[in-house]
This record gives C-alpha cells, structure tokens and sequence, in this order.
C-alpha cells in the first residue's frame, strides 16, 4: 500500500476525535463530582486484534494499561454485536479494582477477506469509580490482600446482544456504598462506548473497512518510526536509577525500585530487575501499570506529534519480574500501585534517562497522586456517601525554566475537584486551598510549589490517605535541590495530630483534614 502522508494526518485526527468525543460522553453523562470534574476517565480506540491505535488527552496511567484490558476482554469470549465487555480485576486485565473498564466491539456490514463475521474494531473506556465495596469506603483502604480492596469483576458481559444482563448489575451495585451513583457512572460509560461505536461505523460508511485498517496499521508503524528516530538520538549505553517508595502502609521500611534502561541504536530495554519484592501493603503495582510507565515516559522523550498508540512501544522491551513491587503476583492489593507506584517509576524512568540527555529531563516532580477518600453517612441529604479526590502537587524545575505550581503531573492528568461541587456534594467545608509557597526545591531554575487543601466534615466519617514522598522530598538535577515532602494532619478539637502518609482513621464532625503536598524538585545549581 502507498501511504498518503495527507491521509495518515487525516485519520490520526478522525481516530482521535472519535476517543474525545467517547470522553464528552462520558463526562456529560456521568454523575459523581470525580468523573464529572475531576474528569478521571480515559477513552480509546482498537483496531481488531486489539491493538490502541488512538487515545484522547486523558489520563496516562489508564490509557498505557488499558490495552492489556481489552485483550482481556477478547480472550475471554467471543464478542458479538451489540455485546459489551465489563471488567476491572487487577489480575484479569484491570489495573485497580476502583477502575471499571468496558470494551466493546464494532463489527462492519462489510465481510471480513477471509468471510468471517468478527468485530473489525473495538472501543473502550475506563472510569474510576469513587467506591467499588471493600474495608473502606473509597475503596482504597491500607490493606493487604485485593480481597478486601472491593468487589473484583473478570471479563463478563455486561450487555449481551445489546440487552443488559440484569443480574449482573445488579450483583455489582449491590456491594458497593453508593449504587445510585454508581449506577449513573456505568450508564455514562456505556453511553460512551455506543458513540464511539456509532461513530467507527460512519466512518467505515464512508472510508470502507479495508482502508480504514490500513491506515490504522500505519499509523502504529509511524509512531514506531518516530520513537526509533528519537532513541537513535540518545548515545547508547547502560543508565541505571533508584528511588524508593517511602513505605506499604504496613511497615516503615522504604521499597526500592531500580530500573537500568540499555539503549542501542533504536532500541531500548527497559530492565526493573533488582526491584523489592511485592510488599503486603497496597503499593503493589502490576506489570499493565509498569508499561503504562514505561510508554507514558518514552512517549513524552519522543515528541508531542508522536502519536499516541501501541506503535510507540514496539523498539521497547520491558523486563518486570514477576513477584516484585512492580509485577505483582495475586492476591498482592494493589490499590496504590496504580496511583503511587506508578509515579515512582516514572521518577526512576525519568532519573535514569537525565544521565543519557541531561539537558532535556525535568527533576522529580511531586511524584504522589495524594489521594484521598472520605465516606459516611449524609444525614442532611439522607444516604451515604463516598468522596475520591487526587491533590495536585509541584512539578519539576526543567532544563530551562522553572517548574509549575500546583499541578497534576506525569501519570495523573486530572482536574481538581471545584470548591462548590464538593460543598454542594459532600458534607464538607473546604477551609483552606492554596498554593504551598515555598516548597519548590532550589537551583537555577525553581521547582514548583505544592499546595494545601483541608477539608471541615460536616458529620462522622472514615477517611483514608494514600500518599508518597513524605519522608523524603522529590529529587533534583544537576546540583539543584530537592522539594520539600508532603504531609497529613489531622485537626481535632482544636489540637493538630500529624498523620502517616498511607493511614486510616475514624473522624468525627468538626475535624479538619489537612493535606500539603510536596514541591517539585530543582534543577542546576
């Protein structure tokens, strides 16, 4: 086939726009504050094997894994029209149990080459839902086995011949805190993933099939020459970096993750043997969020007009070895690998990679997701509720410029949550939200200052915190000093009681919970 340059920037849009447009359908429809503004979705597009061959601008540490997912969802049946493929277990595709993915498939009135009926291609999307069941409420509880993180759900159909399985809805809200809210945000999903189908189909109308899977295919083979190009830049060698966890919420030892990324030529093998062994707290990350990293980082070295699919891994080889804190075997939990782990690899990714190209890697940034859930009884509106918010931080000072203040960075690519949809949602007062000034490590070029976010409740309420670098601040490069670490507080009648960086505690109305997260580290001295 002779590739039209025109026509390949033409369907590298076309395909886009159809996950952005499954994305505004998503947030339009959905109910919770968290996916409503917070925007913590992601949507993309596959080609018929499976293969991501578009993605929207949403979140890095879904879109990376969620291919993993609709393999998944393939090997598990065979798909027919109208089905739709609903899954979230870590050790069946998922990532975290709080994120439920659905895939569906998009079959052609066209026959296959070979006369086969089979989907041509497939849509998914992935949402993280503010309480999926488990120990507490958020579902993102200090545990230590994802039996008691929430309810897990392998690749099953949700919609079979485009009627809903009933029973499986059903057995789905009934262990979770907040069915109707639930409810709601399913409905959203699986409105998304009807206009992403209906949209494929206009324009298979209109292109045809056979051409329209040409193009897909080279636009994988595009970006593949893309990274190759960039890699070839890179001297080759061996780059080798550490950096650790703080802890697993369960004991105070630090998890070291080492990664030593070889590159040769075009290629690259990205090597995490010498890491921790899986830990029993919930910082376990498995190997879909390793090369949710793994193709965050190397996509953003590469360029913005590389595009976003499954081309930009193919010069990339990963090595994760199984049991370790970034593969993890089951029943590992697994809540905060997927938001804290997944940061950490970037900073090492990113460390390792400074040595190579000094002059074009930023110093660490805030390198946590600080999240945090709160759930109880709202007794002004006369149901529980459950809460899930991600609090930006400070990014890393760049080779020349300084960092941002209070930001989501690397693998998080979410809002904030708006001061009135939290007072208007939750019962809660937020008390304080401002920049952290000050705590950008120093250099040349400053990193960026986190912030402080504290929050009044209204009534008595569990709360959870997963956070990172709160012993030890974000590194920074070529001299340039790290950021100032995070902390929890509680305050309670009258009186601050510092809190660990992952915990769980039982509050009471009145108390203030107080989250300040870390700065961005500095760069040159």
């Amino acid at each position: 086939m002779n590739t039209d340059p025109i026509k390949l920037e033409l369907y590298k849009n076309i395909l886009t726009s159809v996950a952005e447009e499954m994305g505004v359908t998503l947030q339009r429809t959905a109910f919770s504050p968290n996916i409503k503004e917070r925007l913590d979705f992601s949507c993309a597009v596959f080609d018929g094997t499976g293969k991501m061959v578009a993605q929207a601008a949403h979140i890095p540490v879904h879109l990376g894994s969620m291919p993993l997912s609709v393999l998944a969802a393939i090997e598990s049946t065979e798909m027919a029209l109208g089905d739709m493929i609903v899954l979230n277990d870590p050790y069946c595709g998922g990532t975290h149990l709080p994120d439920i993915t659905l895939v569906a498939p998009v079959f052609s009135d066209e026959k296959l080459s070979d006369g086969e009926n089979r989907p041509v291609f497939f849509v998914a999307n992935r949402a993280h839902h503010a309480d999926v069941g488990g120990m507490t409420p958020g579902s993102m509880p200090i545990a230590t086995s994802v039996i008691q993180e929430g309810i897990r759900i392998p690749p099953v159909r949700l919609i079979r011949g485009g009627e809903l399985d009933t029973d499986l809805w059903e057995l789905i809200l009934a262990n979770v805190r907040t069915p109707e809210e639930r409810r709601g945000d399913m409905e959203a999903q699986l409105a998304a993933n009807r206009v992403g189908e209906r949209r494929l189909q206009e324009i298979v109308s209109k292109y045809g099939t056979p051409e329209i899977t040409a193009y897909m295919q080279e636009l994988c083979a595009y970006a593949s020459r893309m990274v190759r190009a960039r890699l070839r830049e890179i001297p080759d060698g061996r780059y080798v970096y550490t950096d650790v966890l703080d802890n697993d919420g369960i004991t105070d030892a630090p998890i070291e993750i080492r990664v030593a990324i070889e590159i040769e030529d075009d290629t690259a093998v990205v090597d995490f043997t010498g890491t921790a062994p899986q830990a029993r707290g919930s910082v376990n990350a498995i190997y879909a969020i390793t090369l949710s990293a793994v193709f965050y980082t190397f996509r953003c070295i590469a360029g913005a007009d590389v595009p976003a699919n499954a081309g930009c891994l193919e010069p990339i080889q990963v090595i994760a070895p199984e049991g370790t804190v970034v593969n993890a075997k089951f029943p590992a939990a697994v809540a905060g690998g997927n938001v804290e782990t997944s940061q950490r690899i970037v900073d090492v990714l990113l460390g390792a990679l400074a040595q190579a190209c000094p002059d074009q890697i930023p110093a660490a940034s805030s390198g946590t997701m600080n999240n945090l859930t709160i759930g109880g009884y709202d007794a002004s509106r006369g149901k529980e509720f459950t809460y899930y918010e991600t609090i930006a931080g400070g990014m890393g000072a760049r080779p020349d410029r300084d960092g941002i203040d209070a930001i989501h960075t690397h693998m998080t690519n979410t809002m904030n949550t708006p001061i009135e949809a939290i007072e208007t949602n939750y019962p809660m007062q937020v008390t304080t939200y401002t920049i952290r000034r000050g705590t950008g490590g120093a250099g040349k070029f400053r990193g960026g200052a986190g912030v402080i976010r504290a929050l009044k409740l209204l009534t008595d309420a569990e709360v959870t915190i997963l956070s990172e670098r709160r012993t030890r601040g974000p590194y920074g490069l070529q001299g340039g000093e790290p950021g100032q670490p995070g902390c929890n507080v509680l305050i309670s009648g009258g009186e601050e009681h510092p809190l660990a960086g992952k915990v769980s505690v039982s509050t009471r109305e009145g108390d203030v919970i107080r989250i300040e997260t870390p700065g961005g580290g500095g760069f040159l001295s």
